[in-house]
């Protein structure tokens, strides 16, 4: 049996490429994307060094910096995706990637991050995040507009949705009118391992841009000038955040995932401020035994371990994060690293492996077609 598993650009490694490398790799599957821009290391970690076949937004000008501003033509682009002949099409899909055509017979499974942030969830943080205004920010209103319209339509395409949260599932409910899977993306045992040893300071993982929030988390540290914060990533937010920073705020840039994964084992623990789908970097870091401290909303709710020293607070202000950081520096009872670690356990890219097989199993089961065979993780 064939298998394609289609993603929706690929431009660096992150949540959306953790599943995706998982889907290439236990089915031995041929991979397609609007646009492969990966450098070699990158290809090889999450490819396996293949190279995926793409569209013609691939060799449009400018392309390989600013492939986003084909963002009209992204339902045509991955239209145009020959698929026939492949048995089942697994999508892993944050945009328009499940829009892909299939013929009569073909089984398609998409894994949804979420229905398109900037169509859907928050358009206004999208145009604020790539600096669109007046008369560019009408435009891509009204293309949104088409989008919607276009992505609702071919919703009813895909087969089988399975949410990576609760949170997303209830979006494709409401978004698409259908039911969704929830399988928690995979974390690497092997990579996010347990640690027990001192921890000094706290951590902030992100991307550097506006609705990610990390300007509320470093005017918290203004006011815990005994506490240290390092925050990790890279980004347009980069300059002003650092000139808003005071002395006990450092910050690091990208990491390669070895040394993220040292920062992560040794934090007191890891603060998240964004209204995340999932939040991915919470599951990894209590499975290095690290607490979270982390916003009452989305994806959080479901990820963080309160039982075994997480901690939620209400709002995103400055104020609720230092007090939520006091809270985490005054408890009588220390966080469990073992206890938080078991808790993410579900997620480990074995357990991962076996519930996508089971699912898809399930689905060709329905439809008559060849069962896949799940490989050892």
């Amino acid at each position: 049996m064939r298998v394609a598993v289609v993603h929706d650009w690929l431009s660096g490694p992150g949540g959306a490429e953790k599943v995706t490398r998982e889907l290439v790799r236990l089915f031995h599957a041929d991979i397609f994307a609007l646009v492969d821009l990966l450098n070699d290391a990158d290809r090889a970690w999450i490819l396996g060094g293949q190279r995926a076949r793409t569209t013609f937004i691939q060799n449009l000008p400018f392309a390989r910096a600013h492939f986003r501003w084909y963002l009209p033509l992204f339902p045509k682009a991955i239209g145009s995706l020959d698929l026939r002949g492949y048995d089942l099409i697994l999508s892993s899909s944050y945009a328009v990637a499940k829009g892909v055509r299939k013929r009569p017979g073909q089984v398609h499974v998409c894994y949804i991050h979420t229905p398109m942030r900037y169509a859907w969830v928050d358009q206004d943080g999208y145009l604020r995040e790539h600096g669109m205004h007046s008369w560019k920010a009408w435009i891509i209103r009204r293309v949104m507009r088409r989008m919607r319209a276009w992505d609702t339509a071919n919703s009813a395409h895909v087969d089988h949705f399975i949410a990576n949260s609760a949170n997303v599932r209830e979006r494709v409910r409401r978004i698409y009118g259908r039911e969704a899977d929830v399988v928690l993306p995979p974390v690497d045992p092997n990579v996010f391992t347990l640690y027990n040893g001192p921890r000094e300071g706290y951590l902030a993982v992100s991307r550097l841009v506006p609705y990610k929030r990390i300007d509320r988390i470093v005017a918290a540290f203004r006011d815990l000038p005994e506490q240290r914060l390092t925050i990790v990533g890279a980004g347009p937010e980069a300059q002003r955040l650092r000139e808003m920073a005071t002395p006990n705020v450092t910050f690091t840039g990208f990491l390669p995932q070895a040394r993220l994964v040292e920062r992560m084992q040794r934090a007191r623990a890891l603060i998240c401020t964004a209204n995340e789908d999932l939040g991915l970097t919470v599951l990894e870091a209590q499975a290095c035994g690290t607490p979270v401290i982390a916003l009452r909303q989305g994806g959080y709710l479901e990820t963080v371990n309160e039982e075994h020293g997480g901690l939620l607070f209400s709002s995103d202000s400055p104020t609720d994060i230092r007090q939520a950081v006091l809270r985490h520096e005054e408890r009588t009872r220390a966080p469990d690293p073992v206890r938080l670690r078991a808790s993410v356990a579900p997620c480990f890219n074995d357990r991962f492996a076996l519930r996508i097989h089971a699912i898809v199993n399930e689905v060709q089961s329905e439809r008559s077609m060849p069962r896949t065979t799940a490989d050892a993780p």
